[in-house]
């Protein structure tokens, strides 16, 4: 089993369930079945990364909209090289299920909106390093 510090299991936290929050409050819709069709995404995950999520509460950058986009999508691109450096193989899936993760809580209400969309194309972006010289 791969052992995180405190602070790379706050990153990966972060990363994760930022993502998804990032992804709810985009449009105004269905938070609750947001919320939902997030924890049930979460399953995609292995479970020794749902372990790590499950430990301790989230939490969220502080301060203004743009502030907090800029906190998760950090911890993205750090969750990245966390993983990379201590689970390559969870570093080659993390990417591609985080952004699953958030196209089904974006299409929990029957609809993925344009700014839903544009979310999860930062959140691509961040988990992948496209983009990273274009201004946010």
């Amino acid at each position: 089993m791969t052992v995180y510090t405190d602070e790379e299991s706050r990153t990966l936290r972060t990363a994760v369930f930022g993502a998804m929050v990032l992804v709810s409050t985009a449009e105004p819709g269905a938070l609750t079945e947001e919320s939902y069709a997030g924890i049930r995404a979460m399953g995609r995950l292995s479970p020794e990364l749902r372990e790590v999520l499950g430990a301790a509460r989230p939490e969220l950058p502080t301060g203004s909209v743009s502030d907090v986009e800029d906190g998760v999508l950090a911890a993205l691109r750090r969750s990245v090289d966390i993983l990379s450096a201590k689970a390559p193989e969870e570093a080659e899936t993390f990417p591609a299920t985080v952004i699953t993760l958030c196209q089904e809580v974006a299409a929990a209400d029957g609809r993925v909106g344009h700014d839903e969309g544009t979310v999860i194309d930062k959140v691509r972006a961040a988990l992948t390093g496209a983009g990273l010289d274009q201004p946010g």
